[in-house]
């Protein structure tokens, strides 16, 4: 009978998701039509109008007005939870990716990959009271809202939630989905290697952007910047990030599996070396990438101070396929394992 409910619920839920979507596809398409522009910026426009109904539309005739607001009206708020809407609005913006072919940091982090650090930073966590979050590159804000809603649920709390994005179209894409999602969250538009104000915290988490970062004299007050040419912004924002992360503090980020075998890795290590502890490295299925040279893996760092203490041994490993059940379960309990026996 429970197994039942739970799939009519699903189903259900599946429904939901896939109405949000619609609405939100419908008013975007209208407006794309209409004014002769990406799908993105479409988006957003019809996150402000859901949003608030009076917000006036130029551009549009009277008739694509009307048809847009009737689209819109259709949504109620009450009728959605947040995970219903951060998947739905997922989904719209998978479709910008897909139709306006934009570039790949635009790309959003998977909700497995994101249940999978939500799994690890509550099995951490549990117990304790309060659990504060920064990404210093939110994107869209999808890992964040993904964790706010998986942590709430897991940890019974309500995460103190910090975000910065430098690109303008994310960075509204990222307020909005807070906005609907009803999420309060301090969110910073600026870039992190400018050393933004940002607050202390628990934890740092972001799906790194990978790459050189442009502007030399701004990366020249970070111990891991590069000593001839460009530094790469993935450590750059890691050391920003654990700058920001309480003694004894953890950070998760999704970097580089072969992160630690460049050249530019002497910097980051001797960075780390005293204030950093290296508690884990954990490959992501192959199958997620193209190649082995994109594969990406989850980076657990923690800060010194407090209780913390070296993990003995360091959690090493790769995730078998999310495809394999059996496999993938026994790899967490593996991971809980280490947890409760190497690291605490």
């Amino acid at each position: 009978m429970f197994k039942y409910c739970e799939k009519e619920l699903s189903i259900l839920t599946e429904g939901q998701i896939e109405r949000f979507f619609d609405i939100l596809n419908r008013a975007s398409e209208l407006i794309q039509k209409a004014r002769d522009q990406s799908y993105l910026d479409s988006l957003i426009e019809t996150l402000a109008v859901i949003q608030d109904p009076d917000t006036e539309e130029s551009g549009l005739n009277d008739a694509d007005a009307k048809k847009l607001i009737n689209i819109c009206s259709e949504f109620k708020r009450s009728e959605y939870d947040s995970e219903t809407l951060r998947k739905g609005l997922q989904m719209a913006i998978l479709k910008a990716i897909r139709v306006d072919n934009v570039q790949a940091n635009y790309q959003i982090t998977p909700d497995t990959i994101a249940n999978v650090i939500g799994y690890i930073i509550s099995g951490i966590f549990r117990g304790t009271e309060s659990i504060s979050l920064l990404d210093p590159a939110m994107g869209t804000g999808n890992l964040l809202t993904a964790l706010n809603n998986q942590l709430s649920n897991t940890l019974s709390l309500t995460p103190t939630v910090s975000g910065i994005e430098n690109d303008d179209a994310m960075f509204e894409l990222a307020a909005d989905s807070f906005e609907l999602q009803h999420i309060h969250a301090e969110l910073f538009h600026e870039d992190a290697v400018q050393n933004v104000l940002a607050p202390m915290v628990d934890v740092a988490v972001s799906d790194l952007p990978i790459g050189y970062y442009p502007i030399d004299k701004n990366a020249k007050g970070f111990a891991t910047h590069s000593e001839n040419g460009h530094s790469y912004v993935h450590h750059l924002l890691i050391e920003f990030a654990m700058n920001h992360v309480k003694k004894g503090g953890f950070g998760f980020f999704l970097v580089p599996s072969q992160l630690f075998q460049t050249d530019e890795a002497k910097q980051l290590l001797k960075w780390m070396q005293g204030r950093i502890y290296l508690q884990g490295l954990l490959n992501l299925p192959s199958e997620l990438f193209q190649n082995a040279a994109a594969q990406k893996a989850i980076l657990i760092l923690q800060n010194t101070g407090e209780k913390a203490k070296q993990a003995d041994p360091v959690m090493l490993g790769e995730f078998p396929s999310f495809k394999d059940q059996q496999a993938f379960a026994k790899f967490l309990t593996e991971i809980d394992a280490w947890e409760e026996k190497d690291l605490k």
